[in-house]
């Protein structure tokens, strides 16, 4: 068997079953880890956890808005989205009082 000029001896050298897909658990962890991080960020540390939900339930999505999405990883985003603008209002209100006036 010749293996040269466009023909070789090996069909497939990245197989599925060797490389593994990125599709199944990976991001129903992402997923999950979103949550606990937006239900964590609402209890303490919300300008930390909120964008890290944001973040791990946007990866999970597949980095799109279209198609068939978990729903923990929706849920991630949303509630780290709400999370992240409370601890911004938090914030500013905040340094708003401790200023001495009424922001």
């Amino acid at each position: 068997m010749m293996a040269g000029f466009g023909h070789t001896t090996r069909k497939h050298p990245r197989s599925r079953d060797r490389m593994g897909t990125r599709s199944g658990p990976d991001r129903a962890t992402l997923g999950i880890i979103g949550v606990i991080c937006a239900v964590v960020g609402f209890l303490t540390l919300g300008i930390v956890f909120g964008p890290a939900a944001v973040v791990c339930g946007w990866l999970a999505m597949g980095r799109r808005w279209t198609g068939t999405q978990s729903i923990p990883a929706l849920v991630a985003v949303v509630l780290g989205a709400i999370d992240t603008l409370l601890a911004v209002i938090g914030l500013i209100t905040s340094v708003g009082l401790a200023a001495g006036g009424m922001f």
